[in-house]
């Protein structure tokens, strides 16, 4: 079940793999999750030694879940992926060019997962060439419901 999907992701970048990671997480951001209030539409993945981070992900802590600690929003949180994974991210990442976006966040047995999308960034005339042709397909939708 998802929680939240990155769509600016989709407009950025072309997603050629898509890898489930797990979090990660402190108690009051799981029960923030549940309450949704993250935000990942300005979120990206770094890769530190052998690890990798997600930053910029941004989770509202609520009052209520968070009275005892000093919460902090947008901190760095780690992701956990197999090490053949983060090994093979790794070198696409440094050699061939492509960057790590998180995809979107959703519940898999009762956790929360983060899928993330390994990468290549589009050029201002593809962002173009995907709107025409979304542009095209919602007009001949609505001339086939015209017609029917």
């Amino acid at each position: 079940m998802s929680i939240i999907q990155n769509r600016k992701a989709h407009h950025d970048f072309f997603i050629e793999e898509k890898f489930e990671a797990g979090l990660v997480l402190e108690g009051w951001e799981v029960k923030a999750i549940r309450a949704g209030r993250a935000n990942i539409k300005e979120s990206y993945v770094i890769v530190r030694g052998e690890e990798m981070f997600i930053l910029g992900m941004h989770i509202t802590p609520l009052a209520s879940a968070s009275t005892h600690i000093k919460a902090d929003p947008v901190r760095t949180r780690k992701l956990l992926l197999h090490a053949k994974e983060i090994a093979r991210l790794i070198g696409k990442v440094e050699r061939a060019g492509y960057t790590l976006v998180p995809v979107d966040l959703h519940w898999c047995k009762g956790r929360v997962k983060a899928e993330i999308g390994l990468a290549k960034g589009k050029k201002l005339y593809d962002k173009r060439d995907d709107e025409k042709k979304r542009d095209w397909d919602r007009e001949k939708a609505r001339l086939m419901r015209e017609k029917g």
